[in-house]
């Protein structure tokens, strides 16, 4: 009988749990933006071709003009266009300000753990505060401690890189046809 009481009281148990995991699903898809279907090949043939873009013309060039969270800033754009996360004056000034953080602390505190704590920590709070916040400046943060970043770091790749992405992404969003409009706003 005791043994009886323990299953049915797992059972009412793990039937509450998955109702409260059902609940939390339903509400997380509520919560998360929809693409219709054309929307998704029409993003991603965007960053495919602005980052493809972006690595020809460094070649051609010379200048480095691609970093890694450069290709987060991409999936904004392309992925999610309509976000006030993507539009130009949060990718231009917050990547800009997350490589002026990570150079300033390289000079002043040189690198480490903390200094990249710090710097990702920086560029949050300036980034809010000048409203600009932009998720890959932290990375760009992070990315310019862990490098050693000197001032060059600010113009190429980032502030080159980040003006380059944003003029690919208005350009795509006139030209072809299904993508979504960009940019909503410029500054």
């Amino acid at each position: 009988m005791a043994g009886l009481r323990v299953v049915r009281s797992q059972s009412v148990r793990q039937r509450r749990w998955l109702q409260r995991l059902e609940q939390e699903r339903q509400r997380g898809r509520a919560y998360q933006p929809r693409f219709q279907r054309h929307h998704l090949s029409v993003a991603w043939l965007g960053a495919l071709l602005a980052l493809a873009l972006l690595g020809l013309l460094s070649a051609w060039s010379g200048m480095v003009l691609l970093a890694a969270p450069l290709g987060a800033s991409s999936v904004l754009l392309f992925g999610y266009p309509a976000s006030p996360l993507a539009q130009p004056r949060n990718i231009v000034l917050g990547n800009l300000l997350g490589a002026l953080v990570s150079v300033a602390a390289v000079a002043w505190l040189g690198q480490g753990p903390l200094v990249i704590a710090l710097a990702v920590a920086l560029t949050v709070l300036l980034g809010q505060q000048l409203r600009c916040l932009h998720p890959p400046a932290g990375g760009l943060a992070f990315l310019g401690v862990v490098l050693g970043a000197t001032p060059s770091f600010v113009l190429t790749p980032v502030l080159s890189g980040s003006l380059l992405l944003v003029l690919i992404a208005a350009a795509f969003s006139r030209w072809v046809k299904g993508a979504l409009p960009y940019p909503h706003h410029w500054l």
